[in-house]
């Protein structure tokens, strides 16, 4: 992988990390496109590290909020009344959520790699995805904005599916919230500071593989440097844009993207 080709992937995963059409699928189907061939175990390590750079997107994006949450967590924690505000809550609820999806991570990491090995798999769960979003636009109803036990673990599990490539895992997690009774403002918000705790813990296994490995260190070091740099800045301007849309807009059109790859990509692949 040249430095060219990790600053591509880089804002391609900046950009559909957080809009419901699914990063890892377009990880898997871009370098397709474009006849990029690398090796298998350092596409899979890239696909995983390159989340770093959003992490630090949503991080600077989020870090009033994030900081609001660790404080209030830890006061909550030294007066003995860890629930006692909205803050706090919203913290255990985010570490509540990211639980399904971390065991799920270490027990099937095997299974859902060999998923990102078959663009046929990919083009299908993207289908997924698009049914997922017409199902939060036409099923969901009421509208609060507070997240709950009920929502944070709806949305957990949702993004135990989301381990698949395809399956967005902002549109996964959206879509649980809002058929739960969130917001599509509030449900994201809420997916977007879920995505912190989980992308570090994925970061954290592939990097143990990256290190364990010398040769693909060295071969591998300036490219996801890159790749992260242009996710991050990419990333964070797509969550501020993303936020502004879901206040007005529908994600109807993001089935109709998923829809039209998934589908095309299975009669091409079929």
């Amino acid at each position: 992988m040249d430095l060219m080709q990790a600053a591509v992937l880089g804002v391609i995963q900046g950009v559909t990390e957080y809009l419901p059409v699914s990063s890892s699928a377009h990880l898997v189907l871009v370098p397709l496109l474009l006849d990029w061939h690398f090796p298998k175990d350092q596409e899979f390590i890239f696909d995983v590290l390159v989340q770093l750079g959003t992490l630090v997107g949503v991080i600077v994006y989020f870090v009033n909020d994030l900081w609001q949450i660790a404080t209030h967590m830890w006061l909550g924690l030294m007066q003995k009344k860890p629930l006692a505000t909205v803050e706090a809550r919203l913290g255990w609820l985010v570490i509540l959520a990211t639980i399904p999806a971390a065991i799920a991570g270490v027990c099937l990491k095997k299974y859902v790699q060999a998923y990102f090995e078959s663009p046929r798999a990919v083009m299908f769960f993207l289908l997924v995805t698009a049914g997922l979003l017409i199902l939060s636009e036409f099923l969901g109803k009421k509208k609060h904005t507070e997240v709950k036990t009920k929502e944070a673990l709806a949305m957990g599990f949702m993004q135990v599916v989301a381990l698949m490539p395809g399956i967005s895992r902002s549109g996964s997690t959206i879509t649980a919230g809002v058929l739960s009774g969130l917001s599509k403002e509030a449900a994201a918000r809420f997916s977007f500071l879920m995505s912190i705790p989980i992308m570090i813990g994925a970061s954290l296994v592939a990097g143990k593989d990256l290190l364990e490995s010398t040769a693909n260190f060295s071969q591998m070091l300036w490219p996801l440097l890159v790749g992260m740099t242009t996710s991050a800045v990419t990333g964070y301007f797509v969550i501020r844009w993303f936020l502004g849309f879901l206040k007005t807009q529908s994600l109807l059109w993001f089935a109709l993207y998923c829809a039209l790859i998934g589908g095309s990509g299975l009669i091409f692949y079929g």
